[in-house]
């Protein structure tokens, strides 16, 4: 685990600051990413954890340049990789970043995989990009690393083609693609769906032990939190398009502070029956990214909500009798400090 934001002294290699991503529709703009910030540094895993639609996905496609124009891009904010503000870089000048300063692992390899190509030629394609290799380098090369993630007879199975495996190998041929040119920053996202959960172990064991021994920091994206409490040094939690909580892992599972966050630890099994025996889902749907709010994006679902919810846009803040780097966007704990209306809310026993 870290030991802090304040004592880490590992560089920072993805350094994102209030990145807005839009969507063009006849409705109006869609606020996909709505004033995302984080940082990643070297080694480092960082979880970042939320509902379907609430802007995982679309934070990584603008990390990586890779949201669809015209119809959408980034309108505000910087990503830095390595030092370097690519946001406004063509796509020939982010090609050439694409692979070798940060790469992604899809969600879905069926669709992310050429299927008239080999998976050699996929693997050795950004070999022969970025590091300059010849076919017969890239060849072997590729094959040491199917050997890496645990592929049988790579010498064979570079000439096969993405049909012929399993869910889980084509999982495996995405990481070794991902790596191949061992990029600073790894985006995972959901690398472990529809994968069944010994297969799920396997690969999650697989980027971890690799991401220790190159110490390449990761961006692990999903909605499982059972993934990210076994596997991630911080978790930062979407809503809406933005992050409304932040914490080291073991700090937040411990002590949530954001309903939203609250919500999502209740609507998950647990053996241990620490939040109690019943599951409570979280009510209601997400808000629409085109209709324009004024208030919390989570008030409408909030057990919790005043007046104030509706009234005004709770900014991330740090919260009382919480670690010193647990951030949280939410009109309670910050009226907390000020002696307000919600100091400490008990949510295991209130909802058990």
């Amino acid at each position: 685990m870290s030991t802090g934001l304040a004592t880490d002294d590992r560089a920072t290699v993805l350094e994102v600051n209030n990145l807005r991503t839009r969507f063009h529709t006849e409705e109006g703009p869609v606020r996909a990413v709505d004033g995302v910030s984080l940082e990643l540094r070297e080694g480092e895993t960082l979880g970042l954890v939320g509902e379907s639609g609430s802007g995982k996905s679309m934070t990584a496609l603008s990390i990586m340049g890779l949201v669809a124009r015209p119809a959408g891009g980034i309108v505000e904010g910087e990503i830095r990789l390595d030092g370097v503000n690519v946001v406004g870089k063509n796509d020939d000048a982010m090609r050439k970043v694409r692979g070798k300063t940060v790469a992604m692992i899809f969600q879905d390899p069926m669709t992310s995989l050429n299927p008239l190509l080999t998976v050699g030629r996929q693997v050795t394609e950004a070999l022969r990009l970025h590091l300059g290799l010849g076919r017969a380098q890239a060849q072997e090369r590729a094959i040491e690393l199917l050997t890496d993630v645990g592929i049988a007879s790579p010498e064979t199975r570079v000439a096969s083609y993405p049909h012929q495996f399993s869910g889980g190998m084509r999982q495996r041929v995405m990481i070794a693609m991902a790596l191949s040119c061992k990029p600073k920053v790894l985006l995972a996202d959901e690398p472990t769906t529809a994968l069944d959960v010994t297969v799920q172990a396997q690969l999650l064991e697989l980027l971890k032990s690799i991401a220790e021994a190159t110490q390449t920091a990761t961006l692990l994206i999903t909605h499982d939190l059972g993934i990210i409490a076994g596997t991630t040094e911080r978790v930062h939690v979407m809503y809406a398009g933005r992050i409304v909580e932040k914490a080291e892992t073991s700090e937040l599972f411990d002590n949530p502070k954001m309903p939203y966050t609250w919500g999502l630890l209740k609507s998950i099994p647990r053996i241990d029956d620490a939040y109690g025996s019943r599951l409570t889902p979280i009510e209601g749907l997400p808000p629409d990214g085109v209709q324009q709010r004024t208030g919390c994006a989570f008030e409408p679902r909030c057990s919790y909500r005043r007046p104030i919810c509706a009234e005004r846009d709770p900014r991330l803040g740090l919260v009382p009798h919480a670690a010193p780097d647990h951030e949280a966007a939410c009109w309670g704990t910050q009226e907390s400090r000020e002696g307000g209306w919600l100091v400490d809310v008990d949510w295991r026993s209130e909802h058990a």
